[in-house]
């Protein structure tokens, strides 16, 4: 029975998804539709497939529940239908005086209590009761405490803004995803699949050796090269994790050190350029810039982060050694088959091609489609292609991926348009600029742990945008630049993946090692400090995010990696020998010096590191000639 049901789901999912296909390639090539017609029938879909894949709990005994999901699938059918066949009304209506019709109010209650079902069958109750928050907020604002009163709305209003305009159900998040994130969903799938993916894992895993932790920086390479396809850190820890953690242990480091590692390294996907994760595409669009600029942007502090980790996992493996010689691994132990990659290099040529055409500043969609299609011809290859059977994986991966990513940037349009509509975005930027505005340091620091709040309940994207909302206005008011406050939420949203007490990248990672997830947690968040410092750098100094002239970011740039250096040397406690507690508290200052954007403080911060350099390598080399004597 559980088998035939199996089956019964992967053929539904094939099945809907090749219809949800054919609808985007219509949309793409033949006839481009409005947001207010293409968003919701893109939604229908999403909704349709998860209800093929999560069905009602305890439906396999109490038949009428199952029978109830494929009513809901009807029922989607319908609106799909509907907003179709009425394309000309919804998109001329003028909003607020046009009449709403009974179907626009029946469709309105259908699609939020489907989407409300959806995030509770697949995200959790975490999102659900946040939306569930501000729906109650839109008709009962007016018991609401405080500042956040309000008068509330009735359901014609209610209609109006969430399903009838681009302010509510329909907004920019899931419009974005419908548009062109759907295709980079189908070509991290197809890529990941027919090679791609394995071959950058395999690049990254040449660098396994048994010195300076040789496995460990295998384990930051392929997992920052798959990150950047994958977009997702647990994705990513569970990709690449089962190879480079074992690897890890067998070098030498503890348990709770090599998941950690590989937590931090898989969620510096989501900030690494070219590809970088959703929330990055999605804030392209509500800046209504190019997203090769926000590329562009996310580079410095994107290179610093790695730079941190890779570091760090140099000295780690120092110290180990150093610490405990009998641990030093054996040679013949770590050796990793990889098949040759020279041989396999031409699979990468899509992802080439991808990054080409989004950094040329051609469309995001034909970006992704071309790219997917250089997937598959390349598959064509006789004798190197996968099976039938592969690329119909691929294909449903890249399906429930998609569906998956309309859920939460849906659910999100309720949120900002309750906030952004009651006016409560507006109340709640005058409390924070009146707590913090005097002083931009409190203000950031208000929002940074905002944003990772919301990121340890919600995903990455949906932190992010409700974060954008919330904070971004305040920031605004104090003459941030609009990319340095989106790239400043965005940042502490995914960071928040490796926070404790909820960090889902870390604790996957704690089980591949069979480490405690408590230990992991923590000390994956200090492996990661730098993430936690540099965007108060580009904050103050918005040089980091490439704005100005070259000159103008090449010092900041130097100094930064220098207080990056600084803090890998810190959270290790090792520079050519193990450090006093003393002498890593003065580091620590000077690498804060480095990071923060002040002249003075740059050449406090390099001459006293330079001096503990020399002073380090001096004392171990006095040492080693006290042992010889």
């Amino acid at each position: 029975m559980e088998l035939n049901d199996k089956r019964f789901k992967r053929n539904a999912t094939l099945g809907v998804g090749a219809v949800w296909l054919a609808f985007m390639l219509y949309f793409s090539l033949v006839k481009s539709l409005h947001p207010m017609v293409l968003s919701p029938i893109f939604l229908a879909f999403g909704l349709s497939i998860v209800f093929i894949n999560k069905p009602f709990p305890f439906s396999d005994k109490v038949k009428v529940l199952r029978l109830l999901d494929f009513v809901m699938i009807g029922v989607l059918v319908w609106v799909s239908v509907f907003y179709y066949m009425e394309q000309t009304r919804i998109i001329t209506r003028i909003p607020h005086i046009s009449p709403v019709q009974l179907e626009d109010k029946m469709i309105t209650l259908f699609l939020i209590v489907f989407l409300l079902e959806a995030v509770r069958r697949t995200i959790g109750w975490n999102l659900l009761a946040f939306v569930l928050f501000f729906l109650l907020y839109c008709f009962f604002g007016k018991y609401y405490p405080g500042f956040m009163k309000f008068n509330g709305f009735t359901i014609k209003q209610f209609c109006e803004i969430m399903t009838m305009t681009t302010d509510g159900l329909f907004g920019t998040p899931l419009a974005t995803t419908a548009s062109f994130i759907f295709w980079f969903m189908m070509f991290g799938s197809f890529f990941a699949e027919c090679g791609g993916g394995q071959c950058m894992i395999d690049i990254g895993m040449k660098f396994s050796n048994p010195n300076s932790g040789g496995p460990a920086k295998a384990a930051v390479l392929s997992s920052g090269l798959m990150g950047m396809v994958s977009g997702s850190a647990v994705a990513n820890v569970t990709t690449t994790g089962v190879m480079t953690i074992p690897m890890m242990k067998k070098a030498g480091y503890e348990p709770h050190q090599a998941g950690a590692i590989e937590s931090v390294a898989s969620t510096g996907g989501q900030i690494m350029p070219p590809i970088m994760g959703v929330g990055a595409f999605i804030m392209a669009e509500l800046l209504g810039i190019g997203y090769g600029k926000v590329a562009i942007s996310a580079l410095i502090p994107a290179v610093a982060y790695y730079l941190s980790v890779f570091i760090l996992v140099d000295l780690l493996a120092r110290k180990n050694v150093h610490l405990h010689p009998e641990r030093k691994a054996n040679a013949d132990d770590l050796k990793f088959e990889v098949n040759p990659i020279i041989p396999r290099l031409y699979l990468l040529a899509p992802a080439a091609i991808l990054v080409y055409m989004v950094m040329s500043g051609q469309s995001l969609r034909r970006s992704a489609m071309i790219a997917t299609v250089a997937v598959l011809v390349l598959n064509l290859i006789p004798g190197k292609g996968v099976s039938k059977e592969k690329l119909l994986e691929a294909f449903e991966d890249g399906i429930r991926q998609a569906a998956n990513i309309a859920l939460p940037t849906a659910a999100c349009g309720i949120i900002i348009a309750a906030c952004v509509q009651t006016g409560l975005a507006t109340k709640f930027s005058e409390v924070v600029a009146a707590v913090g505005g005097q002083y931009l340091i409190l203000a950031l620091l208000i929002t940074m742990v905002g944003c990772m709040l919301l990121g340890m309940a919600l995903p990455t994207t949906a932190a992010y945008l409700i974060a954008v909302v919330l904070f971004v206005p305040v920031m605004l008011k104090l003459q941030i630049a609009p990319i340095v406050a989106h790239m400043f939420c965005f940042y502490f949203g995914v960071m928040a993946q490796i926070t404790p007490p909820v960090c889902l990248a870390s604790f996957t990672a704690a089980g591949i090692a069979g480490a405690d997830s408590w230990k992991t947690g923590w000390t994956g968040f200090t492996y990661a400090l730098v993430a936690f410092l540099v965007p108060f750098a580009f904050a103050y100094q918005p040089a980091l995010l490439m704005q100005g002239s070259l000159l103008d970011v090449i010092q900041p740039a130097i100094t930064l990696f220098a207080g990056v250096f600084g803090l890998s040397v810190t959270v290790s406690g090792f520079l050519f020998r193990p450090m006093p507690v003393w002498l890593r508290t003065i580091t620590f200052g000077l690498a804060l010096m480095m990071i923060v954007p002040e002249t003075v403080t740059d050449f406090i911060g390099v001459g006293g590191l330079l001096l503990i350099v020399v002073f380090e390598k001096m004392a171990v080399k006095k040492g080693k000639a006290a042992a010889a004597v």
